[in-house]
């Protein structure tokens, strides 16, 4: 227990610098931006002084590095700065975030539904026609990225001139699940289904292949032969030990799907993250993109500490580590 607790100290003690990193990859590249923040904050009509005083009250006129720590010591206070629009950047993210995050976790969902179905069958059925069908869904899935997939699902399943859908095709209203559970899963269907194909694909090949590699292993050939039914021996050892390959696999697939979701929710008219950032960098709001990146990136990384710490409690021989 020591060396768990230990191990996982490590990993938690790795996340504040990351995120610190990934602070300073953003305001550095954001600093190279030709936007004036002044500039878009008084208007195309401002007087030169006005941007100066603008540019001197906010600190632009400060070294890179100050402005750095004025920064940082700002996204500790919850201030991200202030758009174009005279908004928080907070406050707009706080609103969207959420949304981002329950299509990235419902298309997650959705991907593991049936990567695990798919690919316990694959394996079970190995070389057998019910692999075979598999396998061509799977690399069907693979080569069809997920914005595409969400224009088709538009046309075939959306309620559109014409069509025979029962879903929305564009969503005017966001609904919560406890306001409205029946619009809430018509609302989240095709954006959902849109990103976890895709992923459930990939993650399918992944699950059969560690599946495959466990029933060939020596102990389930002992485990049988000395009685043991061949489906308790699947059930308990088997999908045990092949999730971990499987689980290593998930934290990276999660930073696609949250990438994803922000091109799905611009297609399906989502008010999200995917909005904020099509409209921070329509209007060259610095400040804008620069809180969304980072809001983005460091749930990525928080999610993959996350799954760290999952592969761990599923891989007890890593604790030793």
């Amino acid at each position: 227990m020591s060396q768990l607790v230990r191990l996982i100290g490590r990993r938690l003690l790795a996340l504040p610098l990351m995120i610190l990193g990934v602070t300073l990859l953003v305001f550095v590249i954001m600093s190279f931006s030709p936007a004036d923040p002044a500039r878009l904050a008084l208007g195309e009509s401002a007087s030169q002084e006005a941007l100066e005083n603008y540019r001197e009250a906010n600190g632009l006129n400060d070294p890179i590095w100050l402005r750095y720590f004025t920064f940082l010591a700002g996204m500790v206070r919850g201030d991200l700065g202030t758009s174009s629009g005279n908004v928080p950047v907070t406050e707009m993210v706080a609103h969207a975030f959420p949304i981002t995050l329950q299509l990235t976790f419902l298309g997650l969902a959705i991907a593991i539904v049936l990567s695990a179905i798919l690919g316990v069958l694959a394996a079970l059925f190995r070389d057998r026609w019910v692999d075979q069908v598999i396998r061509v869904l799977t690399i069907a899935a693979l080569a069809t990225p997920s914005f595409w997939l969400a224009i088709l699902m538009i046309q075939w399943l959306g309620e559109i001139p014409g069509g025979w859908g029962m879903f929305p095709a564009l969503i005017t209203r966001w609904v919560g699940f406890f306001d409205d559970p029946a619009t809430y899963l018509r609302n989240v269907a095709l954006p959902a289904l849109a990103l976890g194909v895709p992923v459930a694909g990939s993650l399918t090949r992944v699950v059969r292949t560690a599946m495959v590699e466990e029933l060939d292993r020596d102990y389930v050939r002992t485990a049988v032969g000395a009685g043991i039914p061949y489906p308790v021996v699947v059930s308990r050892n088997v999908l045990r030990n092949a999730l971990i390959t499987p689980i290593t696999v998930l934290g990276l697939r999660v930073g696609y799907l949250m990438g994803g979701a922000v091109i799905i929710e611009i297609i399906f008219n989502i008010q999200a993250m995917g909005q904020l950032i099509l409209d921070g960098v329509t209007r060259n709001d610095v400040f804008l993109v620069q809180g969304v990146t980072l809001v983005v990136a460091i749930a990525f990384i928080v999610v993959n500490i996350a799954v760290d710490l999952l592969y761990v409690v599923v891989n007890p021989r890593i604790r030793s580590i």
